[in-house]
Parts: structure tokens; sequence; C-alpha cells
């Protein structure tokens, strides 16, 4: 082989490892440490919009880390929450491709915040119409849409409801309160409505990771930081 041959030939190999190596870090990079979504309703207003691209780190959940109470979190579909548009992927080959190694945003997953973990009693509402979490009200107003009775569940704002969130499971609420389809909305609080309260809650072991970013459109860019409020939340009693 002359030299010119072979020097074309150590080029192509050179390409190929390099794209094989960079092919391998975006997996790597998607599986371990952090992915790409995008927002697909208005369930998280005002924080996150419509077409909003965010990042979800992964790396809390290294060494067993779980979400905690005020974490905006992405999730699979713990059953029958998204309808068969809505967990439609990315369509097109280069869009299905950059999907998959994590450099483009991933559809059929939710986002949501956490209200409550494993143990915790969620109810509604005080007298100022907020919810409690283990008997502490939460001050929302600074990150969700305001509501005009309470702060409560989309299905229906009752004195006296209360939900126990079972362990190994997450209670979820959007931030926009009237137009979420979130744990609230499938604990059957419509009377006419079918459904099984266990697929209310979200196993952890479901979830994605943690939403720390909206990195487009620019002028919306911000960090995402859980709220005080559920700094405050004691833990849930223990029972006999």
């Amino acid at each position: 082989m002359s030299k010119p041959a072979r020097s074309a030939a150590s080029l192509v190999q050179e390409v190929v490892l390099l794209l094989v190596l960079a092919v391998g870090l975006a997996l790597g990079i998607k599986t371990f440490v952090v992915q790409a979504f995008y927002i697909p309703s208005g369930s998280m207003e005002p924080g996150l919009s419509i077409d909003d691209r965010i990042l979800v780190e992964k790396v809390s959940s290294w060494f067993g880390g779980e979400p905690e109470r005020g974490d905006v979190v992405v999730f699979d579909d713990p059953g029958g929450w998204l309808d068969e548009s809505e967990s439609a992927g990315p369509s097109g080959p280069v869009a299905s491709t950059l999907a998959a190694l994590g450099l483009y945003p991933t559809g059929g997953h939710l986002v949501k915040r956490v209200i409550g973990v494993g143990g915790d009693t969620v109810s509604c509402c005080d007298a100022r119409g907020r919810l409690s979490v283990n008997g502490h009200p939460l001050d929302e107003d600074d990150f969700i849409d305001p509501q005009s009775v309470c702060d409560g569940p989309m299905a229906g704002c009752r004195r006296g409801w209360s939900a126990t969130v079972p362990e190994g499971r997450l209670f979820v609420m959007g931030d926009n309160r009237d137009e979420s389809a979130d744990s609230s909305y499938h604990l059957c609080s419509r009377p006419l409505r079918e459904c099984d309260p266990a697929s209310a809650y979200v196993p952890t072991d479901e979830v994605v990771g943690r939403v720390f970013a909206v990195v487009w459109p620019l002028d919306h860019a911000t960090v995402e930081r859980r709220p005080d409020t559920f700094d405050d939340v004691p833990e849930p009693a223990e029972t006999d």
C-alpha cells in the first residue's frame, strides 16, 4: 500500500474511532449524568412553559438517593397517565437518533413536582386554602399558578381530603393545579370517573431524574431550585 493510501486509511480509522468514542460518551452521559427533555403541556406553568427544553440530572440517585419533597422530576408513565399521542417520542430518523443519544429532547414522559414521599400524609386544605404535608401548610404562591379557592387538587378541593403516600412511591402535582392530571386527579375525587387509586402514586424507580435547568428558549433559561417551604415539612409520625 502506498503512503498516501495508508494515510487515508489511517484517517478513516481515526474518524471512526472518534465517532465511536463520541457516541459512547453521549450514551454514558444520557444514562448516568444528564438528559434533555421538553415540556409538552402547560401543567407546570408558570415555571415551566410549553416547549421549554429542560435538563434532568441523575447524579443525585447514584448512591441510592431518592427524590425529595419540592423537587421537580421527570418520570415514566406510571400507568395510563398519558394517551397515545403524548407517549410518542421524536419522529424522523435524525431526531430519533439524537434522542437515543440524549442530544435531543425525549417525549413519552411526565414532569411534576414532588409534594409527598413515602409515609407522608398530604391533606387539603387549611383555613387559608393551602395544602398540608404531615400537618405543615405549604406556602406555594411563589411557584404555582394562583388558585381562586385553594391550592389543592385539580379534581376538587374538599375540606378533610387527605392521602397517605405508600412507601416507595411519590405523590406529585403540577404547579398549574387547574390543568394537571396528576396524583390528585388519579385519586378518584370525581365520583363518576372510574380509575385505580393505586395508579395515583409514582414508583420511585420510575423517576428518570430531577429537573435542574431550563436551557431553551434563552429568555426563559433558569436554574430550578427546591422551594424553601418544603424545608420545614416534618417527617411522618411513626405508627405501631
